[in-house]
């Protein structure tokens, strides 16, 4: 998914490197006040973050968003339960896809969409250890001709 004319907030690299990700969902988050403001300074992470759905709705966990500095008393916990905001007929396909043997929920980027703030999460399945080598491995050779490619261009 493309994030043009979006502001990126916060990205879950670890997600890419211990996941599959199969499908990419967005949608929108249930946020209070103080939380959008902290968002807007960039005080996000989704590191240790994961989804879980409980009955019809959908909970992001383990998201850390800073309490805002002057937000005094109207200041939420931090790692609070946050719901997301997914169309029904989405939870429900959701749902069924996460009884399988394997997948998972995991948040993969926070933005800006104009004004609204967004979360990308994606059905995932988990890597063992053989496919992130293997995954490492062609980074490394991609970054290898990359060099290679930009010294040959320099020479000429």
């Amino acid at each position: 998914m493309s994030l043009e004319g979006c502001k990126l907030i916060a990205n879950n690299k670890k997600a890419w490197h211990d996941f599959f990700v199969d499908e990419e969902y967005e949608c929108g988050i249930e946020l209070f006040g103080t939380e959008v403001k902290s968002l807007r300074l960039g005080h996000c992470s989704i590191k240790e973050s994961f989804c879980q759905i409980r009955g019809e709705e959908v909970y992001i966990k383990g998201m850390h968003i800073h309490p805002y500095e002057k937000g005094n008393l109207f200041n939420r916990d931090a790692l609070r339960d946050r719901r997301l905001l997914l169309h029904r007929s989405e939870i429900r396909k959701l749902s069924e896809k996460i009884r399988e043997k394997g997948y998972t929920l995991v948040p993969l980027r926070v933005y800006f969409k104009r004004s609204l703030v967004k979360v990308e999460i994606g059905l995932c399945r988990g890597k063992k250890n053989y496919d992130k080598r293997e995954d490492m491995k062609k980074r490394s050779q991609r970054r290898e001709l990359e060099k290679e490619f930009k010294r040959a261009n320099i020479r000429v």
